[in-house]
């Protein structure tokens, strides 16, 4: 399989200075990816509205030690664009990141991801647990262990009779984050619905104090914002499957982060069998950027241990 060195585009000087990254074609795409270090592999797996640059913080501190490697999904900068009226569906992303372990000799590997990329992470271990060493997962979005996207009114009449405050805090977010992000994009208004889902999931103070690179970024990537909020939604997700996992796992929550991420975290605290939580002080929804020494010591010390 071939793999490139490639130079990072200069059109857009300010969003994208970056030192060098290599490509590697995986699944009929072309993955563009960053490797530092050695020793045993720790990959980096991006959430949404996002790419390999916001890991920047973490290849410096888990090269010293390990074999680093951040990567921008499929269809995240600096790869190819999604085509327009194309679904984002999350299990070709899985099968990306199997692919990719193959490809670059990365497994059995360490996972790190953030969001959307952290349930990628967990429904990798899931499909291909002889991949996966640890897990160490930042606020995934598990909404289905509660309800399809968009939710049903059974669905949520049934979260608030049986977990009041999880019921709430879904509710919250859909009324401040996931419905007027869709309304937005349905008025061709794609960097409005960016900013009301980023400040939904992060905190308005939190997203107004993001320098203008990290923001940028966000625009950069808001193709596949657009194919997954008018997609068909994220894959089935039951109770059962997440007590399938049984690689140790570390889950990571923001201090400052909504509740309803919290709430989520707390459902898969209860179903995974071998887990470990943390919480990151002073930090929000994309902690690895906002506090990257408390996420960094939390995440090497659990992977010393596994």
């Amino acid at each position: 399989m071939a793999t490139q060195v490639v130079k990072a585009p200069v059109t857009d000087p300010a969003a994208r200075r970056s030192a060098d990254y290599k490509t590697v074609g995986i699944n009929g795409c072309s993955l563009a990816y960053r490797d530092r270090g050695s020793g045993d592999p720790v990959v980096f797996v991006h959430g949404g509205i996002s790419d390999l640059r916001i890991w920047e913080r973490q290849m410096v501190a888990f090269s010293e030690n390990h074999r680093a490697v951040a990567y921008s999904r499929r269809y995240a900068w600096p790869n190819s664009d999604i085509p327009e009226g194309v679904d984002d569906q999350m299990l070709p992303h899985v099968d990306d990141l199997a692919a990719l372990l193959g490809a670059l000799d990365l497994e059995p590997a360490h996972l790190v991801g953030n969001s959307w990329g952290g349930f990628i992470c967990l429904l990798t271990a899931l499909r291909h647990p002889e991949l996966v060493r640890s897990l160490a997962v930042e606020e995934p979005p598990v909404l289905p262990l509660f309800m399809s996207t968009p939710p049903k009114p059974q669905e949520m009449l049934k979260v608030f009779l049986t977990r009041p405050r999880t019921g709430a805090a879904l509710v919250g977010f859909m009324a401040r984050g996931f419905a007027p992000s869709i309304s937005a994009l349905k008025k061709g208004d794609l960097e409005g619905s960016v900013r009301i889902f980023a400040c939904a999931v992060l905190g308005a103070d939190v997203y107004e104090s993001l320098p203008a690179e990290v923001k940028a970024m966000m625009i950069a990537n808001a193709g596949t914002h657009r194919a997954q909020f008018l997609g068909a939604g994220f894959p089935i997700f039951t109770d059962n499957d997440a007590r399938r996992i049984t690689t140790p796992t570390l889950l990571i929550t923001g201090q400052k982060s909504p509740a309803f991420m919290r709430r989520l975290t707390d459902r898969l605290e209860q179903l995974l069998p071998n887990t470990e939580r943390v919480s990151v002080p002073n930090a929000s929804h994309v902690m690895h950027y906002e506090n990257p020494g408390a996420l960094n010591g939390a995440v090497l010390d659990f992977i010393a241990r596994h």
